[in-house]
């Protein structure tokens, strides 16, 4: 295969190297794409070096896409480029209600496409679907799409939604019936948001194995979206109206992704020089951001509260052993610091929550310690936190970590008490490792900080050892929350099933190695539970017994923080899918508007003024985790 020696290089450079690379490659060996004749696809790929930036839509991102496949994606940049071309079966609005957007009705217990047992449902496909290229979408893409996913040769890391799934049928065109393991509430977890998007077969069927990344179509898709992929040209990726999509996409003739921009860069070049229109999830600190936001005036920061959660990870695995197959942090070793509760609870007590919101975040996070914040089913029994100094020594004190050469430092048996604290590069990060070391200090713990390339941070190469996955460290930090309304996928990445080992790639999610049987079975319980209170309150119970346990450190409930030029409109941001997923429907303001896609919610942004910031904010509205409501690195 003309690909085969592309392999490691293509998992570990830029995209549009890759992308040329490609290019170069199928031209060297003669090989060319099947191109669809004019009747079956009317696009035009003239390209044109000048278009008037009025008709053009600039994005911005802190990191460039890796690939434009979302099942392989390796971080949100990769999802909200993908998200451009790709679409699901259907998706979540800002309230958690599924929205339709390849179907015209959604499934239910009424309408009969959802089983009375919960062992199946059935997706009724629009008829006139057609990939960009021409190729009609049938209901074989969906099944195809499936077989990808859970193809253990593709490592997708959309896999963890498909594994209730026992099988994929098309039945006909249009229709795909999905038959579950066993009875399941959670029937809209597969092929819906962020992880539902669909592929077309004919261009990735060649591909359905340990070549997945190699395939072509990863750097120059062909979707069903209002934007179909152009070219790469000077670091910017170009797409164009899609002709082919359900409604006429005329707002703007060309929509370009930027990446690697600093978080300080991005949010000036939108809310203070106008020069790009759109600027992803700026994280900075809050005195920096503050100066941008109230002498720019070229636009506005808007922010959605969802899932999404900064917590710090505890490693129940010793990251200085190795086993005789040479993996490192192993369950097999417990970590000789941290497997110690009152070393964990000690670390608790000696974070300062508030005093980290205060300082870096401001009105980009709210102090937490609760792993499960949206859809909030525990609103009444929120998990409290406390800052107490005195407490965390005694802890300490008490599981024999003792100052005896007065340097500051704890230490029992001539061993210091000394953690390595690793997360990736990016300012507000390294600004928490900073105050967490100092707030650890305190109580005599010594923290070394490591600072990670955010590509090898969030990588999914099993051969990237800085990895989240791989955790060769004692702390970690990042950001994440569940994809969908429904957490079980989200709550199940602290089962024993999951842990992250060489034995799977370390593709699992249970990266701290943490293992309580008595969790496994509250999730198992959730998981097969149909009655709505039942299982909200299994939730309940999961979250708290985390807490308990010290099991993870939730910090900050991190805000989506998008920058937005004034000149748009049009847009709906939702803690549950990309922001980039109603962007059939931005426009310039002067504009006047089409008729709303079907993809998306017919509401404006939800906005209040936030002092002393002046931010503009929404926040999700919380719905009861139940058998009717939908299930979500870095």
């Amino acid at each position: 295969m003309v690909f085969s020696w592309l392999t490691s290089w293509l998992q570990h450079s830029p995209l549009h190297l890759r992308i040329t690379m490609v290019a170069l490659s199928l031209a060297m060996v003669g090989c060319q794409q099947p191109t669809p004749s004019a009747t079956d696809s009317p696009h035009s790929d003239s390209f044109e070096e000048d278009i008037a930036t009025p008709e053009v839509l600039k994005l911005v991102y802190s990191r460039a896409p890796v690939t434009l496949n979302p099942h392989l994606a390796t971080g949100f940049q990769d999802f909200e480029a993908a998200r451009i071309v790709y679409e699901p079966l259907a998706s979540y609005g800002p309230d958690g209600e599924l929205i339709p957007i390849l179907v015209d009705e959604l499934p239910s217990l009424e309408n009969g496409d959802v089983s009375e047992d919960g062992l199946s449902v059935t997706w009724r496909l629009q008829e006139t679907l057609r990939w960009s290229d021409g190729e009609p979408l049938t209901a074989a893409d969906v099944a195809f799409t499936y077989k990808f996913i859970a193809n253990p040769a593709v490592a997708a890391v959309t896999a963890q939604y498909y594994r209730d799934i026992k099988s994929v049928e098309a039945v006909d065109d249009h229709t795909v019936k999905i038959t579950f393991k066993q009875p399941t509430v959670s029937w809209q977890k597969p092929f819906t948001g962020l992880n539902g998007l669909i592929l077309p077969e004919h261009l990735f069927k060649d591909f359905n194995n340990r070549k997945a990344r190699e395939a072509p179509t990863n750097f120059q898709p062909v979707g069903t979206g209002p934007y179909r992929y152009l070219t790469e040209a000077n670091g910017r990726l170009l797409f164009t109206p899609n002709e082919l999509y359900r409604q006429p996409v005329n707002h703007f003739k060309r929509v370009e992704i930027l990446g690697n921009v600093p978080p300080y860069v991005a949010a000036r070049d939108v809310l203070r020089e106008g020069t790009a229109d759109f600027a992803h999830n700026i994280q900075l600190e809050s005195a920096a951001l503050v100066d941008l936001v109230q002498t720019g005036d070229a636009g506005a920061l808007r922010l959605t509260f969802g899932s999404q959660v900064e917590r710090i990870m505890l490693n129940f695995a010793d990251p200085d052993q190795e086993t005789e197959a040479e993996e490192r942090a192993s369950k097999e070793f417990p970590h000789p610091i941290l497997k110690d509760l009152r070393v964990r609870q000690a670390i608790d007590y000696g974070i300062d929550r508030q005093a980290i919101v205060e300082q870096l975040y401001g009105d980009l996070g709210k102090p937490t310690s609760q792993l499960l914040v949206a859809p909030n089913p525990s609103a009444e029994q929120s998990i409290s936190f406390k800052h107490d100094v005195e407490t965390a020594k005694a802890l300490l004190d008490e599981a024999g970590w003792v100052d005896s050469d007065g340097d500051g430092i704890r230490d029992r048996n001539d061993v210091p008490l000394q953690l390595v604290f690793q997360t990736s590069i990016g300012t507000i990060r390294q600004a928490t490792q900073t105050l967490v070391q100092e707030q650890l200090a305190e109580i005599g713990i010594d923290i070394l900080v490591e600072r990670v390339r955010a590509e090898d941070f969030f990588s999914a190469d099993p051969e990237q050892t800085n990895s989240i996955n791989h955790f060769y460290a004692d702390m970690q930090e990042y950001a994440i929350g569940n994809d969908i309304p429904d957490p079980i996928v989200y709550m199940g990445w602290w089962t024993c099933d999951n842990i992250a080992a060489l034995e799977n790639n370390w593709q699992k999610p249970n990266n701290a190695r943490y293992c309580n049987a008595d969790y496994d079975e509250l999730w198992e319980a959730a998981r097969k539970e149909r009655d709505p209170a039942k299982r909200s309150d299994l939730f309940r119970q999961m979250d708290r017994k985390l807490a308990n346990d010290v099991a993870v450190l939730p910090i900050v409930h991190r805000a989506l923080s998008n920058a937005v030029s004034d000149r748009i409109t049009g847009y709906t941001f939702t803690p549950w899918d990309a922001s980039t997923w109603d962007i059939a429907n931005w426009r310039p303001v002067e504009a006047e508007p089409a008729e709303p896609a079907e993809t998306e919610a017919e509401a404006e942004p939800v906005e209040t003024e936030t002092e002393p910031v002046e931010i503009e904010t929404e926040e999700e509205t919380p719905t009861d985790v139940s058998e009717d409501a939908p299930e979500d690195p870095n």
